[in-house]
């Protein structure tokens, strides 16, 4: 069963301890009697009920590691199997043991837990290398097994993907388009895993930044839109055409010099950028009162994977105040593109800044709808009334406060909308993924402990930390920890790409090589060390 097992000065709740046991255990839908999984966002549940590792991978990592002491349980496993190869096994394969019949849904998931259960923590990138992930299952018919029932299979998995196949697919270089799409079709593979190969079949959305580091941009115009907020425009030539949704980090003056996010808010163009401005805080109090035009700012390619698709159905856009501002911008594509889909669009404001404008892209779209909400004392706030009647196809696009975007989340899977149909934006610091770690009281982030360092300076631009990367580090993602920057991670060598983060400007050098390398203009923290000075879009 789960258990607090003390990690690096952390607490990680985990069910990775297990023993063997004697006699039967009733298999159930979600699990095994007697067993328990702690991270269950990862781990467990229907499609993940019981883990599986064969008998001669063990023998491999007794001679690989030189141990003597991986006993059957050292793996996590619940089944300890003789036969059933990671390289012969098919995704979708049945088998009866015992009175229950499982099916095989997806490899094992990569996690540093593993590395912490065996005292290595390069298993997760050894794991996929050696093509010895293991597999899970799910549970077709519940029943007793017990050690020694025999393993047949009773029927042979579409496509006939094997575990290893799948798993090099997803976490090493060099993959096929005709097996991608052969594994978004297995319909036994693991929703999570099929949603994975979705998005690297249409992976043309991470391409390449226009430009590396940052450059200087001349501002063109400046346009009061209200009281408190205002459009600035600049000016370029052969830059990349953003895509819609997509956001531009400013550096400003400073010591250190401050960086913020603001996304695009007009017709994307490769001549000229708009972000349009609350003023609300240092670097946008500077732009308000500071900026004049002819002035240059400098300025990161637009980056961001908030971006409309170019899908066919049916589209729904909620904005909240300045949020409003990605959401223009995808109205101005629509509408340069002559779109004939759905179109909705929903805005909680108090100023009524930008509504004439969102207004007039929506009355050039055939099928444009429109509802705007005063929250200053008109016609209220966005709910689930509201949203009701809306297709169920429909694919949604949420910026504002986090709460906003919380609400209207549950608010559209309350009225058909698929969750994973529906795309969100934040600009403050990204949620933690910390998988399995028992989070105390959180702290803001703050300065590293001292003494500082006197390497090269690091900047994490969400959170607004700047300091001097100290050796005692083993990488960026230790240093973001030390400051309680929110991070995300998994494995932490390398393998799963959760920590994959966008470099603004700087360069990175690995401490171990990843198993395949992160998208252009990014790095994986984990592995990561500043070469030169450093900022993070984290």
């Amino acid at each position: 069963m789960p258990q607090d097992v003390p990690w690096q000065g952390r607490t990680v709740h985990t069910g990775i301890f297990k023993q063997p046991v004697d006699g039967p255990r009733f298999v159930r839908r979600l699990n095994i009697d007697g067993d328990g999984q702690g991270d269950l966002g990862g781990h467990g549940g229907e499609i993940r009920a019981v883990l599986v590792y064969q008998r001669e991978s063990y023998d491999f990592w007794r001679h690989h590691l030189g141990r003597d002491d991986l006993e059957y349980g050292r793996f996590g496993e619940n089944f300890t199997v003789d036969g059933l190869p990671d390289d012969e096994v098919h995704i979708g394969d049945r088998y009866r043991i015992g009175e229950a019949e499982f099916e095989v849904t997806q490899p094992r998931v990569t996690c540093f837990r593993l590395g912490m259960r065996l005292g290595e923590p390069r298993m997760p990138a050894l794991l996929v290398a050696h093509r010895r992930p293991g597999f899970y299952f799910r549970v077709i018919t519940e029943g007793a097994v017990q050690a020694g029932d025999e393993i047949v299979r009773t029927r042979v998995g579409q496509h006939r993907m094997t575990v290893a196949a799948i798993d090099t697919l997803l976490y090493l270089p060099g993959r096929e388009v005709s097996e991608l799409r052969k594994a978004v079709d297995i319909p036994a593979l693991s929703p999570g895993w099929r949603t994975s190969f979705r998005e690297l079949l249409g992976a043309g959305v991470s391409r390449s930044p226009g430009w590396t580091g940052f450059r200087p941009l001349r501002v063109s115009r400046i346009v009061p839109e209200s009281a408190t907020e205002t459009s600035f425009h600049f000016s370029l030539e052969d830059a990349p055409v953003p895509l819609p949704g997509q956001y531009l980090t400013l550096r400003i003056p400073g010591n250190p010099p401050l960086v913020r996010n603001y996304s695009l808010s007009g017709v994307p163009s490769g001549n000229e950028y708009r972000i349009s401005v609350k003023r609300e805080g240092v670097v946008s109090t500077y732009l308000h009162t500071r900026l004049r035009v002819g002035d240059s700012v400098e300025v990161a390619a637009p980056r961001g994977s908030f971006v409309l698709g170019e899908d066919t159905v049916p589209v729904v856009l909620l904005s909240a105040g300045v949020g409003v501002t990605p959401v223009l911008a995808m109205l101005h594509s629509l509408a340069a593109a002559g779109s004939s889909r759905e179109v909705w669009w929903f805005h909680s404001t108090r100023s009524g800044s930008f509504t004439a404008e969102a207004h007039e892209l929506l009355a050039g779209l055939a099928h444009g709808h429109e509802q705007v909400f005063h929250t200053g004392g008109g016609s209220g706030r966005i709910d689930r009334a509201a949203l009701a009647g809306l297709p169920s196809d429909a694919v949604a696009y949420v910026c504002g406060p986090s709460a906003f975007m919380d609400v209207m989340r549950s608010a559209l899977v309350d009225v058909g909308l698929d969750e994973g149909h529906i795309h969100t934006e934040l600009f403050g610091s990204l949620s933690a993924i910390n998988p399995g770690v028992v989070r105390g009281g959180s702290r803001p982030p703050h300065q590293p402990p001292e003494p500082a360092g006197t390497g090269p300076r690091v900047t994490f631009a969400r959170s607004g930390i700047s300091a001097p990367w100290s050796e005692r580090y083993s990488s960026v993602l230790e240093f973001a920890e030390a400051c309680d920057v929110p991070a995300r991670w998994s494995c932490r060598t390398g393998v799963c790409h959760t920590c994959q983060t966008p470099v603004l400007s700087g360069d990175v050098r690995n401490r171990l090589e990843p198993l395949e390398s992160p998208d252009p203009g990014t790095a994986l923290i984990c592995c990561a060390q500043p070469e030169t000075d450093l900022v993070l879009d984290l």
